[in-house]
């Protein structure tokens, strides 16, 4: 019964951030009398060289992650499940993509990477390739 209410907290969580994108701004300082507003993301997905998110966006979608592979992705020791941190970026990107493509077979894991876009798996890929092992 734990385990279903973290599933069900995790995947509620993640549908939570998976909006975020579309809220993100270019800007977070107040806007000045007779300037343009900031661009508005529209959640489209967008080229990570062009990519400019906040800091706290990644660590909240990386902290998805966390229930199963640990915090900044140190699995605990004997853990099933293997930890990400340290992992290269191009690896992390390929086992997400062959977890969404079911070339990969997962308990969890195929239905979690359908829920994230290109650009959040690169930008997890990339937070946890620097984090130490």
């Amino acid at each position: 019964m734990r385990t279903i209410h973290m599933l069900l907290t995790l995947l509620a969580l993640q549908t939570i951030l998976l909006a975020l994108p579309a809220l993100a701004i270019d800007s977070i300082e107040p806007q000045r009398a007779g300037s343009s507003p900031p661009p508005v993301r529209t959640g489209v997905d967008i080229e990570p060289q062009s990519l400019s998110m906040p800091p706290l966006y990644v660590q909240s979608l990386a902290a998805t992650c966390a229930n199963c592979h640990g915090t900044e992705g140190r699995a605990l020791s004997g853990a099933t499940v293997p930890g990400l941190a340290g992992r290269s970026a191009d690896e992390l990107v390929a086992q997400m993509k062959a977890f969404r493509s079911g070339e990969r077979k997962a308990t969890i894991m195929h239905q979690i990477a359908k829920g994230f876009s290109d650009t959040q798996t690169q930008l997890l890929a990339d937070y946890f390739a620097a984090q130490k092992r």
